[in-house]
């Protein structure tokens, strides 16, 4: 099946051509980053005209790229959430009016099972596994046991590892987005140079909070201001992210001897993170495990990926009705039953 797939969650206007839910064909990312750094942080209402505005030539790129027409789709997949209402209509709404025209089946797919299986445009990896999907949004540990079919094992309870990332680093005077320049400038600094909280590490669930590890730095900030660039800083960077993946590879451990998982996949946009990429690989290492975590291209925000699941359920009969709306909200325990 060559399907068009289209992302518009939060502030990236993607599109990609796939064929078979495994090669990607074409694939194109229009960012919102240089807008939304004015104001710290993506404001709704400013990703959902730049949608408006990036869509249609976005989409007409993907297929010039892909050396195809119109006419050569089969099916097309796009996301329905979770994510900002207004960003998610945008390519909603053109996945549809596709759909009607060329009168080819279409289907809404979770943005994180996207993310769960980005992984499978590079290698597919054998059922079951376990998944930790770390983001902006989000950071929850999945039990993977087919397409559809997966079990929340734990999720964050406040605030998301990346939105951690870039709270911290605006707290540390970083232009947005900060997480990237956190991983640049932990990798010169001392990760033991200050103590900072692991936050329910040892409460027994696989839960996650990074509310006070953000509290930590800003407390520490404001008893020992640091400039950028200098060594204090880069101290403190590699401090908290030392705390961010001391907690996310515990979790992962204590996820991993629960289920008796053989193979662990990790995406979402923090998987591009150097430390966490090396420490989930000393962890599956550690425990004979295989580690799948995909290129960083395809961890943030695209939408080849959703082109994975998509194919998977056009090909099995699951298709979105017209009048299915999108949602900001979206429980990945019951995709299969939220599709149709």
């Amino acid at each position: 099946m060559l399907l068009l797939a289209i992302e518009t969650s939060c502030d990236e206007t993607a599109a990609a051509v796939v064929r078979d839910g495994r090669e990607i064909i074409s694939s194109v990312i229009s960012s919102q980053i240089a807008i939304h750094a004015a104001y710290g942080g993506v404001v709704p209402e400013i990703a959902s005209r730049k949608h408006l505005e990036s869509i249609s030539p976005v989409i007409s790129q993907a297929l010039q790229d892909a050396g195809v027409g119109m006419e050569d789709l089969e099916g097309v997949a796009v996301t329905r959430g979770p994510g900002l209402s207004g960003a998610l209509l945008v390519g909603f709404s053109a996945a549809k009016a596709i759909a009607v025209a060329l009168k080819i089946p279409f289907v809404g797919v979770h943005h994180i099972e996207g993310h769960l299986f980005a992984t499978f445009l590079e290698q597919p990896v054998a059922f079951p596994f376990l998944a930790l999907v770390v983001s902006g949004g989000h950071t929850h540990l999945y039990h993977v046991e087919g397409f559809g079919i997966y079990t929340t094992l734990g999720r964050t309870i406040d605030d998301a590892a990346g939105e951690a990332y870039d709270k911290c680093a605006k707290i540390m005077g970083m232009p947005y987005p900060g997480g990237v320049l956190i991983d640049r400038m932990a990798q010169s600094g001392n990760p033991e140079a200050i103590r900072l909280p692991r936050p329910l590490l040892r409460d027994g669930t696989l839960n996650f909070s990074f509310s006070g590890l953000k509290t930590a730095v800003l407390q520490q900030t404001m008893k020992n201001p640091v400039s950028i660039p200098g060594q204090a800083a880069d101290d403190l960077c590699a401090s908290f992210q030392e705390a961010v993946c001391h907690v996310l590879a515990a979790k992962t451990e204590a996820a991993i001897r629960q289920t008796g998982a053989a193979r662990l996949v990790v995406a979402g946009g923090v998987a591009c993170n150097s430390g966490l990429r090396l420490r989930m690989a000393d962890l599956c290492k550690k425990l004979g495990v295989e580690l799948s975590i995909p290129h960083p291209s395809l961890c943030g925000d695209n939408a080849a990926m959703l082109a994975v699941p998509g194919d998977y359920y056009l090909s099995h009969g699951h298709v979105s009705p017209l009048s299915l709306d999108v949602t900001a909200t979206w429980d990945m325990d019951i995709i299969k039953e939220s599709i149709t």
